[in-house]
């Protein structure tokens, strides 16, 4: 196998290891979380969170190491999670933090 053959099985490889920590830390996070908290931010509720984010992950390991299109899909659904759900449960319970710049 040639050296970039070798790299591009590295890269893949570590991009697989990144998306399937994401949609882990996704998971456990929405399955941590009280199911009214979801409801009182506007969103989906728990159970089709744990749905989403379970399918997901379903979708990482499945597609560990291989498959990208199944990795983009599990890394937009967990992505979609932390980048809107998450701080919008935190928001509701009073979790939030102020990340404004000064």
């Amino acid at each position: 196998m040639s050296v970039v053959g070798q790299i591009q099985d590295w890269a893949i490889f570590a991009l697989s290891c990144i998306v399937l920590g994401v949609a882990v830390y996704a998971l456990i996070h929405a399955a941590t979380q009280r199911p009214d908290a979801f409801v009182a931010a506007g969103k989906l509720t728990k159970t089709k969170w744990l749905a989403i984010l379970g399918v997901a992950l379903l979708l990482a390991v499945a597609s560990f190491g291989g498959l990208l299109l199944g990795m983009i899909l599990a890394v937009v659904a967990a992505g979609v999670y932390l980048a809107d759900v998450k701080p919008a449960i935190e928001t509701v319970l009073g979790r939030a933090r102020d990340n404004r710049w000064r």
